[in-house]
């Protein structure tokens, strides 16, 4: 048995098609669409899905603010650009990349970016909304968005079913639990203390890997007709990019998301998409 692999691709082309027809439709009216992404620290991951970002949205038809600070930045600084960005109206959306410098306070800077303009729903107003179920009003973010998205592509109903999310961060783990709760799944999320990790995993029907470290998850552990996403990414010594789930669970599994090629690649579609919620949410056509 080899199991079907639930890459991105094909969704990204479906996405990218709308988010054309949604450019088009805005600049009629005279809307020109703007992503605006703020970095404290040019380091390699933040740079590579930033530009990542730029090249999509540039390709789209849609503008794109680069605004780059040293990783010395002030927190005041900060919290100037991000009130900057608020203030504009040609900007729609803000991205602020994570995470921070160990000097700045994550929880302060993240609130001060407006709701409706918070493209990748870190602010506490827009996880406040997701909690409470009021998923029309929130923006979501994007990882768990992208790992729901691929789950559902398998075109397996998550309703009743036993799901293993490996790994609680704020930024997959705990968002993607709630969407998937409020889906009628029952979820089980492990973390470091769990006990029995390999015999939750093996009974679980849909399983969620978002560690950032490489192979966690055991072939060993998978079972027949399982669908694995795994939202995990490590690059190796040798520079190669690899996810939580160890090489070989492709032979046991019915559904696997390919590392890269999977999860992450979607993000960036999500999160354009995410741009076009917000400009609605801006125009009072919903509101937070």
């Amino acid at each position: 048995m080899t199991a079907t692999m639930l890459a991105s691709k094909p969704i990204v082309q479906k996405f990218k098609e709308g988010i054309q027809k949604d450019v088009e439709d805005l600049k009629l009216k005279g809307t020109e669409p703007m992503l605006a992404t703020v970095i404290a620290g040019w380091d390699g991951p933040s740079k590579a899905y930033a530009l990542s970002k730029e090249k999509t949205c540039h390709a789209l038809g849609i503008n794109f603010s680069l605004n780059v600070y040293d990783h010395n930045v002030t927190e005041d600084r900060l919290l100037d650009a991000i009130a900057t960005l608020n203030e504009d109206g040609s900007v729609h959306g803000i991205m602020l990349e994570l995470p921070l410098p160990k000097h700045i306070d994550s929880y302060r800077v993240t609130s001060a970016i407006r709701p409706n303009k918070d493209v990748d729903g870190i602010t506490p107003e827009n996880r406040g909304l997701l909690l409470m179920g009021k998923l029309d009003k929130a923006l979501l973010p994007v990882t768990p968005l992208s790992c729901l998205t691929l789950i559902e592509s398998s075109e397996v109903d998550v309703a009743g079913k036993n799901v293993a999310i490996i790994g609680r961060g704020e930024t997959v783990g705990l968002p993607l639990t709630v969407l998937l709760i409020k889906r009628s799944a029952t979820v089980t999320v492990c973390h470091s203390r769990t006990k029995d990790l390999d015999d939750i995993v093996r009974h679980s029907d849909i399983v969620v890997a978002a560690t950032g470290q490489a192979g966690l998850v055991k072939k060993s552990m998978l079972s027949a007709g399982q669908v694995v996403i795994d939202a995990g990414i490590s690059v190796l010594p040798d520079g190669k990019i690899t996810g939580d789930v160890e090489n070989g669970a492709s032979e046991v599994v019915s559904y696997l998301t390919p590392v890269p090629g999977g999860v992450g690649s979607l993000t960036v579609m999500l999160l354009l998409r995410n741009l076009f919620k917000a400009i609605g949410l801006q125009n009072g056509r919903a509101r937070i």
